[in-house]
């Protein structure tokens, strides 16, 4: 898969490339109709060729899936999702969210930087929607920049109690005045979370030019901002949103792509 092209003329360094995307769990479709896409994401993650990848709905495993696609020509990879997706030279952190009958999935993050202790904390809202938050800091320009990776829950004031649990968790873990970024899919379908976010201090990364909308559900016709960045202590140089035929096929979501730089 060709790499994507970077949004702005920095060298590899000078701005911190940020990628989060929802996979899906790496199959797509239902019943006998459903594929698996986990290689194809595998060289989707290494095409865009960002610093650090959160990822939600990644398996570590899943009994049934990996039996049914046994049977298929690449079949069910035997490492855990996030393994399997990091390219070479990167670090993983990966922690369950979610707990089924056959198996369990959760948030990831791929690092080109070195990653210090994973933490994971619980948002849960209610039974029927397992949430959580990874946190990773990351070594970068001589900082350690803190990465939450999030899946919020699909009720809007659920949303409300998992931003107040988000920030009582950075108060509580990260050190006054150390950069921190948010990235994950926060199924705000009506773009009501922001003034929320802003309360707590803080901002969706945009484009220079002030446009925050970069659409990237579904990803067959991308309508919705699901997928998003915010960040503290950090200034947004670009944002992207790879898109074609390839892209659409592997997830129901795009990946959102933002550089940064320190403030």
């Amino acid at each position: 898969m060709t790499p994507v092209a970077r949004p702005t003329p920095h060298a590899p360094g000078d701005v911190l490339r940020v990628a989060t995307y929802n996979i899906h769990k790496g199959v797509r479709g239902l019943g006998p109709a459903r594929r698996l896409e986990i290689h194809n994401l595998q060289m989707g993650v290494e095409a865009l060729d960002a610093d650090i990848v959160c990822l939600q709905e990644v398996r570590l495993f899943h009994h049934r899936e990996a039996a049914y696609f046994d049977r298929t020509w690449f079949g069910w990879p035997e490492k855990g999702q996030a393994d399997f997706l990091a390219p070479d030279g990167y670090e993983v952190a990966y922690r369950t969210n979610a707990t089924t009958k056959f198996g369990e999935h959760g948030n990831a993050l791929l690092s080109r930087w070195p990653i210090g202790d994973i933490g994971h904390h619980d948002v849960s809202d209610h039974k029927f929607e397992q949430r959580g938050l990874l946190h990773v800091p990351v070594r970068w320009q001589g900082r350690e920049v803190h990465v939450v990776v999030a899946h919020f829950g699909l009720i809007h004031s659920s949303r409300l109690r998992q931003v107040e649990r988000l920030s009582t968790f950075v108060r509580e873990h990260v050190p006054d005045g150390a950069p921190v970024l948010v990235a994950g899919d926060f199924n705000d379908w009506g773009e009501r979370l922001d003034a929320s976010m802003r309360t707590h201090g803080w901002r969706r990364a945009a484009a220079p030019n002030g446009r925050a909308r970069a659409a990237t559900f579904p990803s067959r016709l991308p309508v919705f901002t699901l997928d998003r960045v915010y960040m503290r202590g950090l200034r947004c140089t670009g944002v992207q949103v790879p898109r074609g035929a390839s892209w659409a096929r592997m997830s129901d979501h795009l990946p959102l792509v933002v550089e940064l730089a320190l403030e």
